[in-house]
């Protein structure tokens, strides 16, 4: 019998169920969405979660999809998922936790008597170090961002290789291999022995079908190259890039970009242009470094010294 909050399942069987993380204000019991999927043969064990940031949903979008496909006769091992994790933010379509102003993708492993978030953080640990393997499902929150996967551990962690390995098999096609800052599941699970990463399914707002579709095959990518389910797969070669260069307006105005996300720029080449609102342009902005353009903004209007874009730089392949 496995079991995830209030969801059981015996070999062979599905269940969804809650995994409580507190009370709301009215003293209700807030639960998470989780799901767990036993398969009938013995194997390892995944993790998967969506929605860390409340308004990143396109990890939910392939959730969605990707449980009614699977079958757990036909799974060997068993899958743990929670659909939504930050729920307070997920429901007020905020990035952070309103309870208490936090990003909960900074609080694991968590603490069962500290924050809302920090409580949140705790509960799913419990669950991640019960897995082999942990795909925690991001997009770009509001900006406008390739598709990509994250490893977070930092080169020298013992389990570098283990974690580049699950990101080059879920496929995105594009790395970004930069330790990440504390307090992020991309970290905290391997420090605990679990190979994580952090699939980055585009950006922007609301559904974007394309990223999920990506995000679908990624998974089963993992199912089948990791033994749950029957198949075999071909890993591609993947661009990593190991540091990221992030740009801002110099002046207020309109943003006009002069690449698409994805394309190679090089150093000195214009990546935007600002102009004000007939079109004079005021600035011109240029790579410092060769690389990719990897993120940028989705609205056009900036202030002066506000977030534009960013390039991936120290590329290769993996």
């Amino acid at each position: 019998m496995t079991t995830l909050g209030t969801a059981s399942a015996s070999p062979g069987e599905m269940d969804i169920g809650r995994l409580p993380v507190g009370e709301a204000r009215d003293g209700s019991e807030v639960g998470l969405p989780v799901a767990v999927i036993n398969g009938r043969r013995d194997g390892k064990t995944l993790f998967v979660q969506a929605v860390s940031d409340g308004d990143e949903l396109n990890g939910l979008g392939v959730i969605r999809r990707l449980v009614p496909q699977l079958d757990p006769e036909e799974i060997a091992g068993e899958l743990l998922i929670v659909g939504i994790a930050n729920y307070y933010g997920f429901l007020v379509g905020e990035h952070r936790n309103p309870i208490d102003d936090t990003k909960l993708n900074r609080t694991f492993p968590g603490d069962d008597s500290g924050t809302a978030s920090e409580r949140i953080a705790d509960a799913i640990f419990g669950a991640v170090t019960r897995a082999d393997l942990a795909l925690d499902l991001h997009q770009g929150s509001t900006s406008c961002m390739i598709n990509e996967t994250r490893v977070r551990c930092g080169t020298r962690h013992r389990l570098h290789r283990d974690c580049l390995e699950l990101a080059k098999v879920f496929g995105c096609g594009y790395i970004l291999d930069l330790k990440g800052p504390d307090g992020q599941l991309a970290r905290a699970g391997p420090d605990e022995g679990v190979p994580t990463i952090d699939p980055e399914l585009g950006g922007a707002v609301g559904w974007d079908e394309t990223s999920i579709r990506k995000g679908v095959k990624g998974v089963f990518n993992v199912l089948y190259h990791y033994g749950f389910l029957d198949g075999e797969i071909t890993t591609a070669p993947q661009t990593r890039a190991s540091n990221f260069e992030q740009y801002g307006s110099p002046a207020g105005g309109l943003v006009s970009f002069e690449s698409d996300l994805g394309d190679d720029v090089e150093r000195g080449d214009t990546l935007f242009t600002i102009t004000d609102p007939f079109g004079t342009v005021k600035a011109k902005i240029t790579a410092d470094s060769s690389g990719v353009l990897w993120r940028h903004r989705r609205l056009p209007q900036v202030a002066t010294g506000e977030y534009v874009c960013s390039v991936g730089t120290n590329v290769d392949e993996y």
